[in-house]
């Protein structure tokens, strides 16, 4: 599956299971595919870096396909106590640290899903 937002596509690894959406990022790097998107249901959702390896930014998405939120570059954590990064929608992106301000995506852009290879 792939995500679309503006004009970059990413190759994304679905999560949709509990234990997909708990384990996330935890001990990968993107190795074969460019994030992950975490299917949700409706909501304010809460994520956080426990044991990820690289920064992330984290987008939430709502169900019209609308960027809600965007954490930049969040820094992996190895302590008990980690920060959360809350936010409204019913989908949540993760991609490498540094892409939205590299590639310019930003709240309010528009997001699609296209279900084929590429």
């Amino acid at each position: 599956m792939y995500v679309k937002i503006n004009n970059n596509d990413f190759k994304v690894k679905v999560c949709n299971s509990n234990r997909e959406v708990s384990e996330g990022m935890m001990g990968k790097e993107f190795i074969g595919f460019d994030g992950m998107i975490f299917f949700m249901g409706n909501g304010y959702h809460s994520f956080w870096m426990k044991n990820c390896i690289i920064p992330l930014d984290i987008i939430f998405i709502d169900s019209n396909l609308i960027i809600t939120e965007i954490y930049h570059n969040c820094e992996p954590c190895d302590t008990p106590i980690c920060e959360n990064y809350d936010g409204y929608g019913k989908y949540v992106l993760e991609i490498e640290g540094g892409r939205c301000e590299n590639d310019n995506i930003q709240i309010g852009d528009s997001v699609s899903f296209i279900f084929q290879t590429h």
